[in-house]
C-alpha cells in the first residue's frame, strides 16, 4: 500500500493543502494595508478574518460527510477553485463587503481541503504509519504560510495589492489542474464508497461521532492547542510584533519564517511520539497548552517590550501547536471506524479553528474599546492596548484544559468498560519498547556468521 504510487498521491494532496495555508494566512501579512485600502477599523479587520474562520469552521461537518460520500478529488479540486475565486475578488475589492467576499469564499474552499487531504492517509498508507504521514501532511502545508509571509509580503509592498492577490489565485488554477490529473481517492480494488444516505442516516453518523469521547476528546485538544498559533499568524501576529514591539518588517518576516520552521521540523517528531506513546497523547497536549500559557504571559507582563529572544521563545512555543493539534486527529482516527473518519475528522477540525475566530474578534474589539475610550492614548495598535487585548487567550487556554480533561476521563472510563485499563496498558507498552530496544541491541553486539568463521 505505501508504493510510489502512495506517495505521488499524497504529495499532490499535500501541494494543494499548501496552497490553501497560503490562501488563509496571506490576510495576516496584509493587515495594515487593508486597513489603509478599506479604510477600516481594527474590529472590522479582524471581522474579515473571523468570518473566513466561522464559514471555515461552520463547514467542517458539512465537509467531512461529503468527502466520506463524493471522495477527496472532488472535494479537494472544488476548493482550490473556490479560494481562486476568492483571491480573484479580494484582489479587485475596494471595500469592506467586496473583501468579505472574497475571504467567505476563501474560508469555503480552505474547509474543503485539509479534511479531503487527510481522508486519503488511511487509504493509501499502512497503519502503522498513519501518525507519521499525518504529521508530514501538516508539516508541508506549513510552507504555506512560509510563502504567505516572505514572497507573498514582498510582491505585496513591491507590486501593490491586487497583483499580490491575483499571485494566489494562480496557485489555485494550478492546484485544481494537478488534482483533476493525478489525484485519485483510494488504491485499486479499495471497497467502493459508501452510497448516499438521507439525512436521517446522515444525522445518526455525526451523532455517532459526537457520541465517541474519543472525538470529543480530539475536538477540545484541538480546541485549545491550534487557537493561539492560529490568531497569531492569521491575524494578530504581525500587527502585534510590528507596531506593539516596534520590531522592523524584516524582523517580522524573520519570526515568521521561525513559526513555520519550527512547525514544520516539530512534526515528525510528534508523529513518532504518537506511534509509540499511544496513551501519552493527552498529557503532550497538556504540556502544549501549558507551554503556550507561560509564554504568553512572559511577554505580556513585562513592563515594556519584549527582548528578541523571549519573543523567539514565544513563536516557537506557539508554532509546535500546530503539530501538536494534529494529535487530536489521531484520536478521531483511533477512536472512529473507516467509514466514519472524514465526520470525526471534521468534528476535530472544528475546534482551534472556532477558539480562533472568538479570540480574534475579542482582540479586535478590545483593541477598538480601548483606543474609544483613550487609554491607547492615540495608538491603535501600541503595547499597551495589545497587553490587555491578548490577554483574552488565557480564558480559552483555561476552559479547554478542563474540557480535555473531561473528556479524557470519559474515554478512560470507556476503555476499562471495554477491558482496557490505560495503568496496565502503558506498562505492557513500554515492556513492549523495551524488548524491542534489547533485541535491537542483542543484534547489534552479536558476532556475524563471517566472524565467527
Amino acid at each position: 500500500m505505501t508504493a510510489p504510487r502512495a506517495w505521488l498521491i499524497w504529495t499532490i494532496g499535500v501541494f494543494a493543502y499548501l496552497v490553501a495555508v497560503a490562501q488563509r494566512t496571506s490576510f495576516g501579512v496584509a493587515g495594515l494595508e487593508a486597513t489603509e485600502r478599506f479604510n477600516a477599523t481594527a474590529a472590522a479587520i479582524s471581522f474579515f478574518t473571523v468570518l473566513q474562520l466561522l464559514v471555515y469552521a461552520g463547514l467542517q461537518i458539512p465537509v467531512g460527510i461529503l468527502v466520506d460520500r463524493f471522495g477527496s478529488r472532488a472535494m479537494v479540486a472544488g476548493g482550490a477553485a473556490l479560494m481562486g475565486l476568492g483571491q480573484l475578488q479580494l484582489a479587485f475589492a475596494d471595500s469592506v463587503p467586496g473583501g468579505v467576499l472574497g475571504r467567505v469564499l476563501v474560508g469555503a474552499g480552505d474547509a474543503m481541503t485539509f479534511i479531503s487531504v487527510i481522508r486519503l492517509v488511511p487509504l493509501w498508507f499502512a497503519p502503522a504509519r498513519a501518525p507519521l504521514v499525518t504529521q508530514l501532511t501538516g508539516m508541508c502545508g506549513q510552507l504555506g504560510q512560509l510563502f504567505s509571509v516572505v514572497p507573498f509580503a514582498l510582491l505585496l509592498h513591491a507590486a501593490g495589492w491586487t497583483p499580490a492577490f491575483l499571485s494566489l489565485a494562480a496557485m489555485s488554477v494550478l492546484a485544481v489542474v494537478l488534482v483533476a490529473v493525478l489525484l485519485r481517492d483510494a488504491p485499486p480494488g479499495h471497497p467502493p464508497r459508501q452510497t448516499a444516505q438521507g439525512l436521517r442516516a446522515t444525522g445518526v453518523s455525526v451523532a455517532r461521532a459526537w457520541k465517541q469521547p474519543g472525538t470529543r476528546l480530539g475536538l477540545w485538544s484541538h480546541f485549545t492547542v491550534q487557537f493561539s498559533g492560529n490568531l497569531f499568524a492569521m491575524s494578530w501576529g504581525y500587527p502585534f510584533l510590528l507596531s506593539a514591539q516596534g520590531l522592523d518588517a524584516g524582523t517580522v518576516s524573520a519570526l515568521m519564517a521561525v513559526f513555520v520552521a519550527t512547525a514544520i521540523l516539530s512534526g515528525p517528531g510528534f508523529g513518532r511520539f504518537v506511534s509509540r506513546h499511544p496513551m501519552r497523547r493527552s498529557a503532550m497536549v497538556l504540556l502544549i497548552t501549558m507551554a503556550t500559557a507561560l509564554a504568553w504571559a512572559a511577554v505580556l507582563l513585562l513592563p515594556g517590550r519584549a527582548p528578541l529572544w523571549l519573543l523567539v521563545i514565544l513563536v516557537v512555543v506557539l508554532a509546535v501547536g500546530g503539530p501538536g493539534s494534529m494529535i487530536g486527529f489521531d484520536f478521531a482516527r483511533t477512536f472512529n471506524p473507516s467509514h466514519r473518519i472524514g465526520t470525526a475528522t471534521g468534528i476535530v477540525n472544528v475546534g482551534g479553528f472556532i477558539a480562533a475566530l472568538v479570540a480574534i474578534y475579542l482582540i479586535g474589539l478590545v483593541l477598538d474599546i480601548l483606543h474609544s475610550t483613550g487609554f491607547s492614548q492615540g495608538q491603535l495598535y501600541g503595547l499597551a492596548p495589545f497587553r490587555i487585548a491578548l490577554s483574552v487567550q488565557f480564558v480559552l487556554l483555561g476552559i479547554g484544559t478542563v474540557l480535555i480533561l473531561l473528556s479524557r476521563r470519559k474515554v478512560r472510563q470507556q476503555m476499562a468498560a471495554q477491558g482496557v485499563h490505560v495503568a496496565p496498558l502503558m506498562v505492557a507498552l513500554a515492556r513492549q519498547r523495551r524488548d524491542r530496544v534489547e533485541r535491537r541491541r542483542s543484534a547489534r553486539s552479536r558476532p556475524d556468521a563471517t566472524q565467527e568463521r
